[in-house]
């Protein structure tokens, strides 16, 4: 098994093919939306492969530490990914071939007027073990 992570994006990504953004979705079209994410993520918890899944609050703040004695410097101009990541899903699978497959099905969750969203999804995989170091 291995884990990979799913990443909704508000921008940063391709355009979807149905790209009206959820603030100008009926309340009807946000809770078939959120339906249809809960649903998936129920289908993969009886077969093992869903591990957690959250949306995303859009806002959001940078910190860095900035020396002794110094507040926090927070944001910058930067992209930020309270602007880039609207929520993510993290999937157990047996292989690449069937996370690509789930990621494709996540993508057709409905979005404006009940029509799949087909939005781009980021696939990313876990990193098994800590990279070394080499000399």
């Amino acid at each position: 098994m291995a884990k990979y992570l799913l990443l909704k994006h508000y921008r940063g990504a391709p355009a979807a093919s149905n790209n009206v953004p959820m603030d100008q979705w009926t309340p009807e079209e946000i809770t078939a939306h959120i339906q249809y994410m809960q649903d998936f993520a129920d289908r993969l918890e009886s077969t093992g492969e869903y591990v957690d899944s959250q949306a995303l609050s859009p806002e959001g703040t940078f910190v860095r530490f900035d020396g002794e004695g110094r507040p926090p410097v927070t944001d910058g101009p930067f992209a930020e990914t309270k602007d880039l990541i609207a929520g993510w899903m993290i999937i157990d699978v047996d292989s690449y071939e069937r996370a690509l497959e789930l990621a494709g099905e996540l993508s057709a969750a409905p979005g404006a007027g009940g029509e799949p969203i087909h939005e781009w999804l980021e696939l990313r995989p876990f990193m098994h073990a800590a990279p070394t170091i080499t000399e």
